[in-house]
C-alpha cells in the first residue's frame, strides 16, 4: 500500500544541493510553461475579441499549453522529473514516490515561477491584464467535479507513462502524452471552468491580477484528482512490487 511508503523527510533534505537543485528546476520549467500558455491566451485576447472564450481562442489554449507543457515536462525530467505542477507532486507524494519535505519544495518553487511568469508577462506586454481563471455557466460544485476528473486523467497518465516500473521505452514518450492529455482536457473542460488542472496555473494570474474568486476550486479539485490518480494507480497496477523511485528516474 502506498500509505507504508509516505515519507516526511527530514529539515536537512529542504537544504541539500540535490533538493535545491531540484526545485530551481522546477521553477524554471513551471516559469517556462506558464510563460508560453499564458502569454499565448493574453496574445489572442489582444488580437481578437473574446480571446480563449471563444471556440477558435480555445483551441489556440489547447495546443499552446499542450505545446508547452511537453517541453517543460521534457527539460524538467532529468533534474526533478519535470513535475511542473503541484498536483502531480502531491499524487506522486500520496504514491510513496517523494518526500513531503522535497514536495513543498517543489510546490514552492512551482507558485514563484508561475507568478515571476505572470509578472514578467504584465511588464513586457505594458500592463495588459494577465487574466485569472474564472466559471462559466457552472457551479463552484460543478467545477470541482471537472478539475477532478481532468486532473485525474493528468496524473493518471503520468503514472502510466513516468512512474511505473514496468514503463520500458514508453518513458520517453511521456512528455507528449503528458502534454496531449492536457490539451484534450482543456478543449473538454476549458469552456466552463478554464481547465486548470494544476493549481500553479491559476495561482500566477490570481497574485499578479490579486483576484481570488473562486480560486479554492482550483486547489480542492487538482489535489484531490491528483492524490486518486497517484493512489489507484499504485494500489492496483504497481502495489508492492517497486522501492520508493530515485528522483533522477521520476
Amino acid at each position: 500500500m502506498p500509505a507504508s511508503r509516505i515519507a516526511i523527510g527530514t529539515p536537512n533534505e529542504a537544504i541539500q544541493p540535490s533538493a535545491l537543485k531540484a526545485a530551481l528546476s522546477e521553477f524554471i520549467c513551471t516559469f517556462l510553461f506558464i510563460f508560453a500558455g499564458q502569454g499565448s491566451v493574453m496574445a489572442y485576447s489582444k488580437l481578437t475579441a473574446g480571446g480563449p472564450s471563444t471556440p477558435t481562442g480555445l483551441i489556440a489554449a489547447a495546443i499552446a499549453y499542450s505545446f508547452a507543457l511537453v517541453v517543460a515536462v521534457s527539460v524538467g525530467a532529468n533534474n526533478s522529473g519535470g513535475h511542473v505542477n503541484p498536483a502531480v507532486t502531491f499524487g506522486a507524494f500520496v504514491g510513496g514516490n517523494i518526500t513531503l519535505i522535497r514536495g513543498l519544495l517543489y510546490w514552492i518553487a512551482q507558485l514563484l515561477g508561475s507568478v515571476v511568469a505572470c509578472f514578467l508577462l504584465r511588464v513586457a506586454t505594458g500592463g495588459q491584464a494577465t487574466g485569472t481563471f474564472g466559471l462559466a455557466g457552472v457551479g463552484s460544485w460543478n467545477a470541482v467535479v471537472l478539475e477532478i476528473v481532468m486532473t485525474f486523467g493528468l496524473v493518471y497518465a503520468v503514472y502510466a507513462t513516468a512512474v511505473d516500473p514496468k514503463k520500458g521505452s514508453l518513458g520517453t514518450i511521456a512528455p507528449l502524452v503528458i502534454g496531449l492529455i492536457v490539451g484534450a482536457n482543456i478543449l473538454a473542460g476549458g469552456a466552463f471552468d478554464g481547465a486548470a488542472m494544476n493549481p500553479a496555473v491559476a495561482f500566477g494570474p490570481a497574485f499578479v491580477s490579486w483576484s481570488w474568486s473562486h480560486h479554492w476550486v482550483y486547489w480542492v479539485g487538482p489535489l484531490i484528482g491528483g492524490g486518486l490518480a497517484g493512489v489507484i494507480y499504485d494500489v492496483f497496477f504497481i502495489c508492492n512490487s517497486h522501492e520508493q523511485l530515485p528522483t533522477t528516474d521520476y
